[in-house]
């Protein structure tokens, strides 16, 4: 089993940044694809941006320019750096990562972020 855990969510002011983490723990052999999601209230669940463990980045069209994706493979850990945000931006941001023996991705609880206009 492995547990995500988010922070990093806050209320911000349109055109600010924050800085979302997301650190992996348990019965971890090697963590493949790991990325973040978003949930507005009344949306689908849409990919903000993965990576996978060898460095490919993917990205959602509405965030490209604005948000970058890292992680730290040594840490069991995945960032987002998110900049000029909007208010459409504003929602729960889950974390979300595959690992070798599980058929199944994990996901975090979430880390809301609001962006007032």
């Amino acid at each position: 089993q492995v547990s995500l855990v988010e922070s990093g969510g806050d209320l911000v002011q349109a055109g600010g940044s924050l800085r979302l983490s997301c650190v992996a723990s348990g019965s971890i052999y090697r963590l493949g694809d790991m990325g973040w999601y978003r949930q507005a209230p009344g949306n689908q669940r849409e990919l903000v941006a993965l990576m996978t463990n060898r460095g490919t980045t993917k990205y959602g069209d509405s965030v490209k320019d604005r948000f970058t994706i890292s992680r730290d493979n040594a840490k069991n850990a995945v960032y987002l750096q998110m900049n000029n945000l909007k208010s459409e931006d504003t929602a729960n941001y889950l974390c979300n990562a595959w690992e070798t023996f599980s058929p199944r991705p994990y996901w975090g609880q979430g880390t809301q972020v609001t962006v007032s206009s």
